[in-house]
């Protein structure tokens, strides 16, 4: 089989300027937990995500849009204030359908204004897993995975997901690079007990430390969803299929 198309993994956005996202499908990934958040309200009905880099750009948004709703995360808190923060249990449809959402958070919106400039850009979580996966396979583009780490370091969790994503895709033509080997390898380790092996992830020590353990196990659920968030100019929406 002629490998002609590239499946790669960005470790952490400090190295996304080591790739041409120009020429790549990009998918955001950061499990605990805005990519989880973000899949399970557009998969309630939220009619559009905004994510913004700034807590001042999410504030500006308030102005002129008075009933849009303000979500603000930094180091796992909400930010004072807003209407809530990236927690999956604040994206139920009673909160967020028909609704459209302004969100910030510490990593994941930083690595989607990162990748800006790529072909298109989607949201990948465990909740969407294979649903993001039988799509990525239908694009015939090169894919690029994008870690959202933490505070532009690495971190296990989003890598993890990379590697169930590369499970899914890896036979099906694809040439991986070095970050994406490493990143299945570390799937194969984990993929018996993914909960299990996550828990010693430094994300989650700090997310029990703010006694939200059950945002932690509800972002591990596998294929509870099946809607792609994709980037549509400044917001989220669901991908029509």
């Amino acid at each position: 089989m002629a490998l002609d198309k590239k499946l790669e993994v960005c470790l952490t956005p400090a190295l996304i300027h080591l790739y041409d996202v120009e020429q790549y499908v990009v998918v955001i990934i950061d499990i605990f937990r805005a990519t989880s958040s973000i899949c399970y309200g557009i998969e309630n009905g939220a009619e559009a995500i905004i994510p913004v880099a700034e807590v001042e750009e999410c504030l500006a948004y308030k102005e002129k849009h008075p009933d849009y709703l303000l979500a603000a995360e930094r180091n796992g808190e909400v930010v004072k204030g807003f209407d809530f923060g990236n927690s999956p249990f604040s994206y139920t449809a009673e909160k967020v359908s028909g609704k459209t959402v302004v969100l910030t958070t510490t990593n994941g919106t930083q690595a989607l204004y990162l990748s800006r400039k790529a072909k298109q850009i989607a949201i990948g979580s465990f909740l969407n897993l294979t649903a993001l996966c039988n799509w990525l396979k239908t694009t015939n583009e090169n894919i690029l995975l994008v870690c959202a780490g933490w505070k532009y370091n690495f971190n296990l969790e989003d890598t993890l997901f990379a590697g169930a994503v590369i499970e899914q895709l890896k036979g099906d033509g694809y040439r991986l690079d070095d970050p994406a080997l490493a990143a299945n390898d570390l799937f194969q380790l984990g993929k018996q007990d993914i909960k299990q092996y996550l828990k010693k992830t430094s994300h989650s020590e700090r997310l029990k430390q703010l006694g939200i353990e059950e945002d932690i196990a509800f972002c591990l659920n596998i294929d509870t969803t099946t809607a792609i968030p994709v980037l549509d100019g400044n917001q989220l929406i669901k991908l029509a299929l």
